[in-house]
């Protein structure tokens, strides 16, 4: 196991760069939907997550551009109210853009979301 031994008496000094927060920047693309314009974030972590997120969204319509950490989002021109199952089951929080979909087009069609098979039995029980 790595550790760090730190000797007393001297002054820690720097500066590191904080990527954006995945909890925080999935909800703002799901809402981007109910735009209708363009929306550009910064910031916004370059990870899993965040690309499935790009591609439902270019599959619902949106046109997105991305520069490092920026992203740029026009949806415009919304052509579909529909998450294929198979972007659905790569992530959990995808059932988040459901409500801006139901927003946007009055009515949305999914599947369920992808994540924990142990939480989806527990769901299904219920």
């Amino acid at each position: 196991m790595e550790s760090y031994i730190i000797e007393g008496g001297n002054r820690l000094e720097g500066s590191i760069d904080i990527s954006g927060s995945k909890n925080a920047t999935l909800p703002i693309m799901a809402a981007c939907i109910l735009n209708e314009g363009t929306t550009t974030l910064t910031n916004v972590p370059d990870i899993y997550d965040v690309k499935i997120m790009e591609n439902i969204l270019e599959h619902l319509g949106c046109k997105i551009y991305r520069n490092k950490d920026k992203l740029v989002i026009n949806s415009k021109d919304i052509i579909n109210n529909n998450i294929p199952e198979i972007l659905m089951r790569q992530m959990r929080s995808s059932v988040m853009l459901v409500g801006a979909i139901i927003g946007r087009c009055k009515k949305a069609v999914f599947s369920y979301p992808g994540g924990c098979e142990f939480l989806l039995i527990q769901l299904l029980k219920k």
